[in-house]
């Protein structure tokens, strides 16, 4: 049963289902000797329903259809031994022929190995090599029904050659369309590392619809311009054998017509609808989609323009996913909006948070043993940070500078950085009990921005509040708890988080001119 919002009719059950177009040709992920089952079972059953029917239509219309005199009162007993015969014959020729042409084209698949250029093209010539091994064998029924009637009923050889000639194209064209459809998936493996040859684009879409349009029309006009010539030859046609002769021609045009544009048209919806529900899926963020290529003609470039697409979106976002990693996703948006140096005064509130002894550590514990404990550290940080809106704008050594407000406006960017603060400190003494740091937090007025070069930009905040939580997190290393903040900060934030601290002593912090009244928490 489908799971997670997805229907029976949603793109992505369409692609794994029927990647090809038809649940007939299977997964594309179906083993070789299940392709090779699949193909000889499909071969089989389109050549010999399409052949067959072809055929019964072929004897009809040369029979009892098309003027002239009478066939089937001149039907010698041998005509009806060689007639069924020759079919069998040649059935069992293409089969042989047609097996062994799509072994030796297509061994790659058995060898599990890419395909090769030169068996790019011969795969995706195939289609139109058996169309030919299929059509070599309606001519030669041609030449010998012709012969024949010849030789046993000289007044009907016209229309027994001309009959069986617009059966081998109408025919053939039909296989020829049936043949592509069932070696799709042949295709999609051989074009599975590059787009289709260049060489077969020379034919291309425009010439394939003109043909089967010709095909489709053409053909069935020939049959009553042939019945009209075979009329006026004979002289004596009645009026209701006419009309029954074009009445038959007419069924069999309207649904040869129809058998073509229908074929054709799958052959050219297919690959469009797996472009169609891939972009779909595209459009709901799901970027990890790949269609199998499997047409020759433009529509394969299509195919496989959306695929070199798709990949290029995967690469834009695993950029910006590693970018956002190491300035943090608020800044890859400012960034990806605006690539101008300078910066803006934002009110932002500034936590400083500092390693007590790490170069002591460094000399106690092996190199390793200090990033392990370092990116342990910095694990909590920036779960925290991140947890209240922020962003840790530095690493510095043993120590990380978070800021809360800019890029992305925050609603209480003193609170939010007080509450970060509680909560840092708490974890850190529950879960990194080998390390202990001090954590300061204030807020303030703050220039904001991109600076560097042109070559080289960094998004970073510049202000005198930076400098006073980093002086506050020194402080903070010998008092409880490890973590002081200014009731600045605290008188910024909203009454819920700012019952939580209280006043302490008044202190001028260096660098600074003013003091600063401190503030601690009640209890973390």
């Amino acid at each position: 049963m489908p799971s997670h919002g997805i229907t029976e009719r949603s793109p992505e059950l369409v692609l794994q289902r029927r990647p090809f177009g038809s649940w007939l040709l299977g997964p594309a992920d179906q083993s070789p000797k299940r392709l090779r089952i699949r193909l000889h079972v499909l071969l089989t059953v389109f050549s010999i329903g399409t052949h067959l029917i072809g055929a019964l239509v072929t004897f009809v219309l040369a029979v009892f259809v098309l003027p002239g005199p009478s066939l089937i009162d001149q039907l010698q007993l041998i005509d009806a031994i060689i007639i069924p015969l020759y079919f069998v014959f040649a059935m069992a020729v293409c089969y042989v022929w047609s097996d062994r042409l799509v072994r030796r084209v297509t061994r790659w698949i058995d060898l599990e190995r890419p395909a090769t250029r030169a068996e790019q093209i011969a795969t995706l010539q195939l289609p139109l090599r058996l169309t030919l091994i299929e059509a070599l064998l309606w001519l030669g029924a041609a030449v010998l029904f012709t012969g024949m009637t010849l030789v046993l009923q000289p007044e009907n050889a016209l229309r027994v050659a001309l009959t069986v000639i617009d059966g081998t194209i109408i025919t053939a064209t039909v296989s020829y369309l049936l043949t592509e459809f069932t070696l799709r998936p042949v295709a999609a493996r051989a074009l599975v590392d590059s787009p289709p040859p260049r060489r077969l684009l020379a034919a291309g879409l425009k010439a394939r619809t003109v043909f089967f349009w010709a095909v489709g029309s053409g053909v069935p006009v020939a049959g009553l311009m042939l019945a009209a010539v075979l009329t006026l030859i004979e002289g004596d046609v009645t009026t209701t054998r006419l009309s029954v002769v074009i009445l038959a021609l007419g069924i069999v045009a309207l649904g040869n017509g129809y058998l073509l544009t229908m074929l054709s048209a799958r052959s050219v919806v297919a690959p469009v609808r797996s472009v169609r529900d891939a972009l779909s899926l595209i459009g709901e963020g799901r970027l990890d989609v790949s269609i199998p290529v499997f047409d020759g003609t433009e529509l394969g470039s299509l195919q496989a323009g959306f695929n070199r697409m798709a990949e290029g979106l995967r690469d834009r976002e695993r950029i910006r996913d590693v970018f956002g990693r190491y300035v943090g996703p608020g800044v890859v948006q400012e960034a990806l909006s605006s690539d101008r140096l300078g910066g803006e005064e934002r009110y932002v509130a500034v936590l400083f948070v500092d390693l007590v002894g790490s170069t002591e550590l460094a000399l106690d514990r092996p190199p390793t043993e200090v990033v392990q404990l370092l990116n342990r550290f910095f694990a909590i940080v920036v779960d925290e940070v991140d947890r209240q809106g922020g962003f840790v704008n530095k690493f510095a050594g043993d120590a990380a500078l978070a800021i809360f407000g800019a890029p992305a406006e925050l609603a209480d960017p003193a609170g939010s950085a007080l509450c970060a603060g509680r909560e840092l400190a708490r974890r850190l003494d529950e879960e990194l009990p080998e390390a202990t740091a001090g954590i300061g937090v204030t807020a303030g007025i703050v220039v904001a921005g991109t600076v560097g070069d042109v070559r080289r930009h960094e998004y970073t905040v510049i202000g005198d509040p930076v400098n006073e939580a980093a002086r506050l997190s020194e402080l903070a290393k010998s008092a409880p708890g490890r973590l002081m903040a200014s009731m600045a900060a605290v008188d910024e934030s909203a009454p819920e988080e700012a019952a939580r601290w209280q006043p302490a002593s008044e202190v001028t912090v260096r660098g600074r001119s003013s003091p600063t009244v401190l503030a601690v928490p009640h209890r973390l």
